[in-house]
């Protein structure tokens, strides 16, 4: 039985679908991939500082077309921030190392050092935090600071000292040391000019007096107990040159602000986060020196805070180059394409008009039947023989046959399948006859 042929416009419609479809799947596919990816992050300073660096961060990824965005969430300071992000309702947050739940936290940078300050107004005979009795101290940021006040208490034993310690805002720390509402201040902030400038403002001093700082002289044993603490010494003549402040340098705590990142979140999206970042950062540092400070985290598998796996690939450059990560697929292109080349000449197979045999060719393919049917011994193969000869009239009738010579041809077929038609016929009548000869024996 012939196979159905559908119409030539059908089967272009059907071809020109299928490209279509596939071609708009590949390209679905590849927007798809290319497409930046958002990521939210929550941010929040007392100052605001934190929030504009985010965002200038943030404004520079998507002029320069990184594959990764920044999506902000305001918050009021770190502690909220840690919290947004310890309920998993951001991706990313700006967080304290020693502020909030950050056990799902794996670090992707380093923004900043934040030093623990602790300053008396002039004049105090104060050198280290032991010889505090009976004070009160202010502290700046005050429910973000609950951890380094339960430290510095529980080591120094300051409670039972009779030292006590107040939250004031920034506004009012310089009228509560003029009242003597408090004794000193606890900060804690970048060692950056703007914060040594509203450190110094706090303070009414002269040319030869200034603010006395406080040492942490057990900082060292401190951090060794606290991990998310490092002693620190902040170097002579910080606070002020001439007279030096502090006059030497002067050992205290400091911890770090860091850009953390959901665990669950790929290597290859954080790799391109932290590549991406660096890149701002680089173009952004002399508009916003501050961004100095971003440093890669530490790397060890003792890390306070682990690194995440992605950024640690970018630091130690091991991330998979492009022919690792795509080697395969180059590899296995020369044999997509040749199926693709395939699957391409079936469907030209299928749209092209079918190519009918030439008149001679008919001709000889009924001239090869004669013989056929004068060897065949069964009525079933001349009945196979005779649907052959009607597949072969069939397909010439299709073909065009205008013109004199093609007339002639035509007439030249007919006439051989009438002489084979009466081959059958004859052949028939001596099978029959044969058959009624050897039944009578």
């Amino acid at each position: 039985m012939d196979a159905i042929r559908l119409p030539a416009w059908l089967r272009i419609t059907l071809v020109a679908g299928v490209v279509l479809l596939v071609g708009g799947a590949s390209l679905i596919a590849y927007r798809w991939y290319t497409m930046p990816t958002t990521l939210t992050v929550a941010v929040g300073s007392l100052d605001g500082e934190a929030t504009k660096l985010v965002s200038a961060i943030a404004g520079k990824l998507g002029q320069s077309g990184a594959p990764v965005r920044l999506n902000i969430v305001h918050t009021i300071g770190p502690l909220e921030s840690a919290k947004e992000f310890a309920a998993g309702k951001v991706d990313l947050a700006v967080v304290r190392g020693d502020v909030g739940d950050l056990s799902q936290a794996q670090a992707v940078m380093v923004l900043a050092h934040a030093v623990a300050l602790l300053v008396a107004p002039p004049g105090a005979s104060i050198s280290d935090v032991s010889e505090l009795k009976r004070a009160t101290i202010g502290v700046i940021g005050g429910e973000a600071n609950q951890k380094l006040i339960k430290v510095l208490t529980d080591e120094y034993d300051l409670a039972r000292a009779g030292v006590t310690f107040k939250d004031i805002a920034p506004a009012d720390a310089r009228r509560a040391l003029e009242a003597k509402e408090v004794r000193a201040i606890l900060v804690v902030i970048p060692l950056t000019e703007k914060y040594l400038a509203l450190l110094r403002g706090l303070f009414a001093h002269g040319a030869k007096t200034g603010p006395v700082m406080i040492a942490v002289e057990s900082a060292g044993a401190i951090a060794e107990k606290e991990s998310a603490y490092e002693s620190f010494d902040v170097p002579k003549g910080t606070v002020r040159g001439a007279p030096p402040i502090p006059p030497d340098d002067l050992t205290t705590l400091r911890t770090s602000f860091y850009l953390v990142a959901q665990k669950k979140l790929g290597a290859d999206l954080i790799g391109d986060l932290a590549e991406s970042v660096m890149k701002a950062r680089r173009d952004l540092l002399a508009e916003l020196p501050m961004l100095g400070q971003i440093t890669a985290p530490d790397t060890a598998a003792d890390a306070y805070l682990p690194v995440h796996p992605g950024a640690a690939a970018f630091y130690d450059g091991t991330r998979e180059s492009f022919l690792d990560k795509w080697g395969n697929a180059i590899f296995l292109a020369p044999m997509i394409a040749g199926a693709l080349a395939s699957i391409l000449a079936a469907a030209w197979k299928f749209v092209r008009p079918v190519e009918l045999k030439s008149r001679q060719e008919a001709l000889d393919e009924l001239y090869a039947l004669g013989p056929r049917i004068r060897m065949s011994e069964q009525a079933a193969e001349l009945d196979e023989i005779e649907r052959e000869i009607d597949r072969v009239l069939r397909i010439q009738r299709n073909g065009d046959a205008t013109g004199e010579n093609a007339e002639r041809h035509v007439t030249a077929v007919n006439v051989a399948a009438h002489r084979l038609e009466n081959l059958i016929h004859d052949r028939r009548l001596y099978l029959a006859s044969r058959q009624g000869g050897n039944s009578q024996g």
